[in-house]
């Protein structure tokens, strides 16, 4: 077997993690020990929760806002991600269709300012997080994804916005990222990359210096609506004025929201640094690459040299729980490196350094949502970012933070608060019906990138959620 095909072994934490915490393990906040009380709570230390810790110091700096963690502040998704911090302009098609021209304009500004927010965020709090505004790539990585782009280049003319995209060639794309698999595709200037857990442990710090009192290791075993809100742990009560939620494919566990979001499975692989890999093949910004794929490819390189390789839409078996599989899967570890090595066989003999994976809150039109739980008018929510989370999460926090505070913001107005989501089937129905679909769709892409046809009965399988008005990808 070749170096660069052997797994690694599960190490408990993303690289990512583990770099971020070796580099500066940051302050300790031990968990909950006693009851308290505030003028915030916020339930979860990933993007969602702590952007919207932030953006309530910078609205109110005297205000008492105590977050809680079950693990440590990016711990989840926000620490393990493939680090693109998108706005919505590469959807701008399927915005206008689903919200109409102005309001989908209007997200994807929005979203836009979030990248460029995150870029001075860091440079203000001396966050090094490797934030690159390089833009990004869409590619037609087999013949099938070919043109795949034209609904978003007609609509991005139609609304006069066609200057934002570029439509790559195969041959300008390979002077781009030069790979065997490519067929073209569209780049953007609307596109960063950071190392994720860096970024979210320094929010993490920042959070400490602004006076946010943070508990980690505290997880919420009871949680009761009302004037106060009170939130139970094993260690006290917090009893607080409103509450945000940000618990990502955790809230599946909520009955509120077991209808609104679904859970999936992403993994990536890290090579060894080959900078001398990536001068050959062209590769030398650090735009973030994705392919036209339902279960796409995301794929971005490192200051060292390393290429990140993802896959998304995985679903380790029926999903009623959040297990083990999640965060490790061999099987899916696997099917990440083969396809690294199709798209990039110079990289074939660069030893595999790391895996890692786990679960994403999946919404049914591809977007988060962000809203006030039913008659609880003090209860707030952030939810269904579908792996797309590092922009959308700062734009959240800052709709969140007003939702708190009750203010009249015209990020208000933004179509995605107080959005109805749309519902997913009940069980036993839903875990089955989404097992049967994603290996369908799993198989029809495996087989699109072989060049072939799909079977037919496959193929029908595969389209299914997207007849049924479900959007779970490209």
């Amino acid at each position: 077997m070749p170096a660069g095909s052997e797994i690694p072994p599960d190490t408990g934490r993303a690289w990512w993690l583990r770099d971020a915490l070796a580099a500066d393990p940051g302050e300790p906040c031990p968990p909950l020990a006693a009851d308290t009380t505030a003028d915030v709570v916020i339930l979860g230390g990933g993007y969602t929760g702590m952007w919207t810790a932030f953006h309530l110091k910078e609205l109110q700096p005297d205000l008492d806002v105590v977050l809680l963690e079950q693990d440590i502040c990016g711990g989840g998704a926000s620490g393990r991600n493939g680090g693109f911090v998108n706005s919505w302009w590469s959807g701008i098609d399927e915005l206008t269709q689903r919200l109409g021209d102005q309001p989908a304009l209007a997200l994807c500004r929005a979203g836009e300012e979030s990248v460029a927010a995150i870029g001075r965020f860091c440079d203000d709090h001396g966050v090094d997080a490797w934030f690159r505004y390089d833009g990004d790539l869409g590619v037609a990585s087999s013949p099938a994804q070919v043109d795949e782009w034209a609904d978003l280049v007609i609509t991005a003319e139609r609304l006069g916005v066609a200057d934002d995209f570029r439509v790559l060639s195969p041959a300008m794309l390979r002077e781009r990222v030069d790979s065997p698999v490519f067929h073209g595709g569209i780049s953007t200037k609307h596109g960063a990359t950071v190392q994720p857990a860096r970024l979210a442990r320094g929010i993490r710090r920042v959070l400490l210096e602004r006076g946010v009192r943070i508990h980690e290791e505290t997880p919420v075993t009871r949680f009761g609506a009302g004037d106060p809100i009170v939130v139970e742990s094993p260690g006290g009560r917090v009893r607080a004025g409103s509450a945000v939620i940000g618990l990502n494919a955790w809230v599946m566990h909520w009955k509120a929201f077991r209808r609104v979001i679904t859970v999936r499975g992403s993994y990536i692989v890290l090579t060894a640094p080959a900078p001398e890999r990536l001068e050959e093949i062209n590769w030398t910004d650090f735009a973030g690459l994705w392919d036209f794929r339902s279960s796409l490819h995301y794929v971005r390189t490192t200051p060292e040299g390393r290429i990140s390789f993802g896959i998304g839409g995985v679903q380790p078996g029926l999903f009623r729980s959040i297990g083990p599989r999640f965060s490790w899967d061999e099987h899916a570890l696997r099917i990440a490196v083969a396809d690294l090595h199709r798209m990039f066989p110079t990289f074939a003999d660069v030893p595999i350094e790391a895996g890692w994976g786990g679960p994403i809150d999946v919404s049914g039109q591809h977007w988060p949502f962000f809203g006030t739980m039913g008659k609880a008018a003090n209860v707030h929510y952030g939810l269904g970012y579908t792996g797309n989370g590092v922009g959308p999460a700062h734009l959240g926090g800052r709709i969140l933070a007003h939702k708190a505070l009750a203010n009249d913001d015209p990020v208000m107005k933004l179509p995605l608060v107080d959005m109805e989501p749309k519902r997913f089937p009940p069980e036993p129905i839903r875990s089955p019906g989404a097992l049967i679909a994603n290996t369908a769709i799993h198989r029809k892409d495996a087989t699109e990138d072989e060049g072939e046809e799909p079977n037919p009965f496959v193929d029908f399988v595969a389209r299914l959620p997207r007849r049924l008005g479900y959007n779970l990808g490209p």
